[in-house]
């Protein structure tokens, strides 16, 4: 899905991919996230249970995303930041507004 606004003398389109890429490097650059649970590629889209996903209704945005945290931070911690991150970076990067970042812990990797 592509999410259009329009102005009077111009469009902008943003697609999911945009949106799904914001989010994955937003993620990964939060300190205690080891990595998001799944592989991120074309197939995502299709895929029954990719990491990120993102539903829009207009032009906002809800985003889920599945992460796993190294095993030595605090998980409560670790997903308010992935929360403010992904929500900060979508909204400035594409000028979308992100009306909530769900995020889901399924796993600690320990080093």
């Amino acid at each position: 899905m592509e999410v259009v606004k329009e102005n009077l003398n111009s469009r902008l389109k943003v697609s999911d991919d945009v949106i799904i890429t914001v989010t994955r490097l937003a993620t990964l650059d939060v300190k205690g996230v080891a990595g998001l649970d799944g592989e991120i590629n074309r197939l995502s889209k299709i895929s029954r249970n990719p990491p990120i996903t993102v539903g829009m209704v207009g032009d906002v945005a809800s985003i889920d995303v599945r992460i796993k945290v190294k095993g030595t931070e605090k998980v409560r911690n670790i997903a308010e930041n992935v929360q403010n991150a992904v929500k900060e970076n979508v909204q400035n990067m594409t000028g979308l507004t992100v009306a909530k970042v769900n995020v889901t812990v399924n796993g600690a990797v320990f080093e």
